[in-house]
């Protein structure tokens, strides 16, 4: 089942590739201050999934101006992740989901990710933006089952200034 708006946020640890090596990003410890915007993609070094977090650091700004921070989460390895971000110039902070449990938690893993592709793989998430409010509740939630489709930013950064 999806995680919907309204709902509790399930809470989890994930680890990212800091400046000092691996580092663990827990979500309820995030959450208080500001507002976190959580942003899963499929695979590091992918067209759209490159696309997407390249603008997301271009504008990143706009969204510490609506006192919210945002994660990119894939299930990648951080080392890969961090490779990804080197080559692509992407600053958002990247979350690994390397075991696919923060994906099945929020229910937007795939059962076979592009199997007319041949990437039959399992458990890799799909397109997905959830924006999470200071007390840990879902106030924007956008699953999508087409890899290719973006969320809807506008949105977000409408529900955004309702909340700032």
């Amino acid at each position: 089942m999806n995680i919907k708006v309204g709902d509790h946020a399930p809470d989890f640890s994930l680890v990212a590739l800091g400046k000092g090596g691996p580092e663990v990003v827990t979500l309820s410890k995030e959450t208080g201050d500001q507002n976190i915007l959580l942003l899963f993609v499929p695979m590091a070094f992918t067209g759209v999934c490159t696309e997407e977090f390249c603008a997301l650091s271009a504008g990143l700004d706009s969204y510490t101006d609506l006192n919210c921070k945002v994660f990119g989460i894939s299930g990648d390895n951080p080392f890969a992740q961090a490779a990804w971000a080197e080559k692509e110039g992407i600053t958002l902070k990247l979350l690994s989901d390397y075991d696919h449990k923060t994906t099945e938690a929020y229910g937007i893993s795939y059962d076979q990710f592009l199997p007319d592709k041949n990437l039959i793989m399992g458990g890799v998430p799909k397109r997905s933006a959830f924006l999470i409010d200071r007390n840990g509740v879902v106030q924007f939630a956008q699953v999508n089952d087409s890899p290719g489709d973006l969320p809807d930013f506008e949105a977000i950064k409408a529900k955004l200034a309702e909340l700032s």
